[in-house]
């Protein structure tokens, strides 16, 4: 895995219409480029239980069509009951041995916001591992603070050595991408895959920009 981790975030689409209608529209806009994502994630961290659900019900056929494992954000529950590919866990989600008992055909990711979380978490031996932000993100309320490419670049290493691959994420844009790619296998991204604010237009054009940035 290399390249564009694209984040689908519910909150910051809403302007573009019904939930499930601009959720669709937007991933499809990511998928179709000449070389899709690995992976693709929901993120609906103010939406009911229902209402995530059917958005994850209606990109499963998506991501199949485009051959992209989709990935269920803090929810193993709904994961399972949408048939989609993995979930992402949080430090306050379901630890990843947890998830694994309960869901064991799941793909388990989990967040890192430092070096003592990240080795936590490498001996989860998860399927990837977040770590960041990376720089500072208007994507979270309550960010953690910014670990720089440094602490990054550190991350990378303690990451390659056990063998799991490294997301980086928080503020990631075109700009920055070559950094990153330097020092994680994916960037995960979601403010730079929406260059006109309330318009889908540009979104193709910035994912495969990302992803050849990234990869």
């Amino acid at each position: 895995m290399r390249g564009l981790y694209p984040i689908v975030d519910v909150d910051s689409l809403r302007e573009l219409g019904a939930p499930s209608e601009a959720v669709i529209a937007f991933a499809r806009r990511v998928l179709l480029t000449q070389s899709p994502p690995a992976l693709l994630q929901l993120r609906a961290k103010h939406s009911g239980a229902r209402e995530t659900l059917e958005l994850l019900r209606a990109l499963r056929p998506l991501c199949s069509d485009f051959g992209v494992r989709l990935i269920a954000n803090d929810r193993p529950d709904l994961a399972v009951l949408s048939q989609c590919d993995g979930v992402h866990v949080g430090q306050d989600d379901l630890p990843v041995s947890l998830v694994r008992r309960l869901a064991p055909g799941l793909l388990v990711g989990v967040s890192t916001h430092n070096l003592e979380q990240l080795a936590a978490a490498l001996t989860d031996e998860p399927d990837y591992v977040a770590f960041g932000p990376v720089f500072a993100t208007a994507s979270k309320e309550r960010p953690d603070p910014s670990v720089g490419l440094q602490l990054l670049a550190q991350a990378h290493s303690a990451a390659r050595r056990a063998g799991i691959p490294l997301v980086a994420i928080g503020g990631i844009n075109l700009e920055r991408a070559t950094q990153i790619a330097e020092r994680a296998e994916l960037g995960a991204v979601i403010a730079a895959l929406q260059p006109n604010r309330g318009s889908l237009e540009g979104v193709s054009e910035a994912a495969l920009e990302l992803q050849r940035a990234l990869s």
